[in-house]
C-alpha cells in the first residue's frame, strides 16, 4: 500500500504571532516523529499552490483577492487569525497540496495520502478567515474532486472543534456527506446534532457533539454507530479527513481523552470505509493539535494505518455518557 505524505518547509513560514498555539513547531514535531518513515509511506513536497479558480469553487473571489493582497505583509484577520509575510504563500500551498493528493489518488498514482500542512482550514468560511484558518483546504480538495467528475465525497472531521466552515460550504449539497465529531459545548459554537443540512442537502450533514471527557471507546462507538451506516447508504467515491489531533488527552486547548491508539482506530475505520466504497481512495489533511508530542505520535499512528498497518484495538466499552451522546446524534440523523 502506497501512502504519500506532502510536506514543505514553506508551511513553517506562517507565523500567527507570539504565543499562538498554531505555531511552526507543530509541523517540525510531526516531521521529526516520522523519522524513519513508517512502512508503506513516502514523503515529498507539494508541487504547486492552489490557483484562484480552484479556490473560487468554495471561496468568494473578493475574499481571495483580499487575502492575496496581504502577500508579504502582516495583518490580523480576526481575533484568533493573523498573517505574517509568509502566510499567504503557505496557505496557497496548503490548499494546493489537497488538490494534488486528490488528483494522485484519482489517477491511481498512490493509494492514499496525508497533507501535512498549515495553516489549517476547516473553520474558514466562503468569505472570511476564522479560527486559525485562511482557506478551507478540505473543501477546496472536495470541490476539486467534484469538478473532476466524482459524484459523492465523504468528509470526516475528527478535530475537537466543529468544522463550521466546511459544513457551511456544503450545507445545501447532497454530493458531499459531512460527518463531524467534536467537543460540545465548545468553540465555534456550531455543530448541534440537529444541524443536518438544508434543501437538497438535508441529512447530508451528520454532527456528533460529544461532552467533555469522552475518550477512545466513545469515539469508536460514534464512528461505528453513525459514520459506518451512513457511508453504507451514501457509498462515497472518495473519502477526505479533516485530521485534527486536539481531542487528544494531552492537548492544552480542549478537554477530550483520545489517545494515539484511538486515532489509529478511527483511521482504521475510515480506511475500511474507503476500501469498501471508494477503491481505497482516502486523503487526510492536517487541522488542529497543539501538544507537540501527542500530535507527532498520533500523526505517526495514522500514517502507519494508511501504509497498511493494523489499527489499534480499543478494548474498553463506551461510557454511558458516550452512549447517550451517540444515541441523541443518531436520533437527529434518523439512523
Amino acid at each position: 500500500m502506497t501512502s504519500m505524505l506532502l510536506y514543505d518547509p514553506v508551511f513553517l513560514n506562517h507565523n500567527a504571532g507570539p504565543g499562538h498555539p498554531e505555531r511552526p513547531e507543530r509541523l517540525e514535531a510531526i516531521a521529526s516523529g516520522l523519522v524513519p518513515l513508517p512502512a508503506g509511506a513516502r514523503m515529498r513536497a507539494p508541487k504547486r499552490p492552489a490557483g484562484v479558480d480552484e479556490l473560487a469553487r468554495v471561496h468568494d473571489r473578493g475574499y481571495i483577492e483580499a487575502i492575496l493582497a496581504l502577500r508579504g505583509k502582516s495583518a490580523r484577520l480576526d481575533e484568533d487569525t493573523a498573517v505574517s509575510p509568509g502566510s499567504v504563500d503557505a496557505a496557497l500551498l496548503a490548499a494546493g497540496a489537497g488538490i494534488e493528493l486528490v488528483d494522485d489518488v484519482l489517477d491511481e498514482r498512490i493509494e492514499n495520502g496525508f497533507a501535512l500542512v498549515r495553516p489549517p482550514g476547516h473553520h474558514a468560511l466562503a468569505d472570511r478567515a476564522m479560527g486559525f484558518c485562511i482557506f478551507n483546504n478540505i473543501a477546496v480538495a472536495a470541490a476539486s474532486a467534484l469538478a473532476r467528475g466524482i459524484s459523492r465525497v465523504l468528509i470526516v472531521d475528527w478535530d475537537v472543534h466543529h468544522g463550521n466552515g466546511t459544513q457551511d460550504i456544503f450545507y445545501n449539497r447532497r454530493d458531499v456527506l459531512f460527518f463531524s465529531t467534536h467537543q460540545s459545548p465548545f468553540y465555534p459554537g456550531t455543530g448541534d446534532a440537529n444541524e443536518t443540512g438544508r434543501g437538497q442537502g438535508d441529512h447530508f450533514t451528520l454532527n456528533v457533539p460529544l461532552r467533555a471527557g469522552l475518550g477512545d471507546a466513545d469515539y469508536v462507538h460514534a464512528f461505528n454507530e453513525i459514520l459506518v451506516p451512513a457511508a453504507e447508504t451514501f457509498k462515497p467515491e472518495l473519502v477526505l479527513v479533516s485530521a485534527g489531533f486536539d481531542a487528544h488527552d494531552g492537548d492544552p486547548l480542549a478537554s477530550m481523552r483520545l489517545s494515539s491508539d484511538g486515532y489509529s482506530a478511527l483511521c482504521g475505520i475510515v480506511r475500511d470505509i474507503a476500501d469498501k466504497w471508494a477503491g481505497g481512495r482516502v486523503v487526510l489533511m492536517l487541522e488542529g493539535g497543539y501538544a507537540l508530542a501527542p500530535l507527532a505520535k498520533s500523526v505517526r499512528a495514522c500514517v502507519e494505518v494508511l501504509g497498511g498497518g493494523t489499527p489499534a484495538a480499543i478494548a474498553t466499552e463506551p461510557s454511558s455518557a458516550g452512549r447517550e451522546d451517540v444515541r441523541l446524534a443518531k436520533q437527529a440523523a434518523r439512523l
